[in-house]
């Protein structure tokens, strides 16, 4: 099997989707501009063509309501959004709109539209240009939420939400875009609602999204170094999310840390947490660890930026807090 970047992989999705069904277009800012989305667009106006491929103007409010419009009529339209901080101006036809569509309806009308949203991170770009929302979305009935960390999963999570048929937030990290892994030729899909095991063990089990996923991966490294055996999974879904791996997991190992790279009050982190506390707390045998970002915005300074983002040091650290914790008890 050949390999792809995140960004390729994202690319080739596109592709095929448009190839595959007439029904599928694309629209927002910067579609037909590198600067905007990498690789992971690049060509496809050429390829498909500007009516297709539409780069729309400075609005996410009226793009992203045309592109539910579209769905609502039987379209199946992919909407881009550069930066997750200006989706927040198209927060209004996404939450009123697309996550009430079908219920307001009984069901009789669905809303297939998939909002592409990137987050941007370090490189100065400050308290504006780098949030992480998906705990706000995720937190809103009717709209499903998904974050791929590997190539693999970057194409076949696009293809199922394209597919799904309800609306769904499809969330990318830039800092994935490098990353290389192996991609089928092939359409496929990778359900949406079901984790990963990337790794099993038995000393304490590692819930990780998006690029968090991939920083694990590393931190599970250094642990087995030192003699930890970490069992990982990572959630490529949030809305919803594998409540069944989750609490086997934590089931055999009694010892839970999930890093999600968002800020921690009210977030992933928090809301798995207080659903493994209610749901199995007798399995525990430690408090549960989180790894997120400090509840401030994101400084501007390179300096503070280094001591605000987080990665896989500290997953270990926690890691091992957890398991001192558990010792002492």
């Amino acid at each position: 099997m050949r390999e792809l970047t995140y960004a390729q992989a994202i690319r080739e999705a596109h592709a095929q989707l448009l190839a595959e069904d007439p029904r599928v277009f694309l629209i927002g800012q910067g579609v037909w501009n590198p600067w905007y989305a990498g690789t992971s667009l690049q060509d496809l106006d050429k390829e498909f063509g500007r009516d297709r491929i539409i780069d729309s103007p400075v609005s996410e409010n009226a793009t992203t309501g045309a592109a539910i419009g579209a769905a609502i009529t039987g379209m199946r339209p992919i909407v881009f959004h550069p930066r997750m901080d200006f989706m927040l101006l198209a927060a209004d036809p996404i939450i009123n709109q697309a996550a009430n569509w079908s219920y307001l309806f009984a069901g009789q009308v669905s809303v297939p539209v998939v909002i592409r949203a990137v987050i941007n991170r370090r490189g100065e770009q400050g308290a504006q240009h780098s949030q992480a929302l998906q705990a706000l979305f995720a937190h809103v009935p009717g709209l499903k939420v998904v974050m791929p960390a590997t190539p693999h999963d970057a194409k076949g999570l696009l293809i199922a939400a394209v597919r799904d048929g309800n609306p769904v937030l499809y969330i990318d990290d830039r800092w994935l875009y490098d990353l290389p892994g192996a991609v089928p030729d092939a359409l496929y899909e990778v359900p949406i609602g079901s984790a990963a095991l990337r790794r099993s063990g038995r000393d304490v089990t590692v819930v990780a999204t998006s690029y968090m996923a991939a920083e694990a991966v590393k931190a599970v490294a250094t642990l087995a170094q030192r003699g930890i055996d970490v069992e990982l999974i990572d959630l490529r879904s949030i809305k919803p999310w594998d409540h069944n791996l989750v609490y086997s997991s934590v089931g055999k190992t009694g010892r839970l840390v999930i890093a999600d790279a968002a800020w921690m009050s009210g977030g992933i982190a928090a809301e798995i947490a207080a659903s493994v506390a209610s749901e199995i707390f007798h399995a525990l045998k430690a408090p549960i660890g989180r790894v997120c970002l400090p509840d401030v915005p994101a400084p501007t300074s390179a300096l503070l930026e280094q001591a605000y983002y987080i990665g896989a040091e500290d997953i270990v650290s926690t890691v091992e807090k957890v398991l001192v914790s558990s010792s002492r008890s």
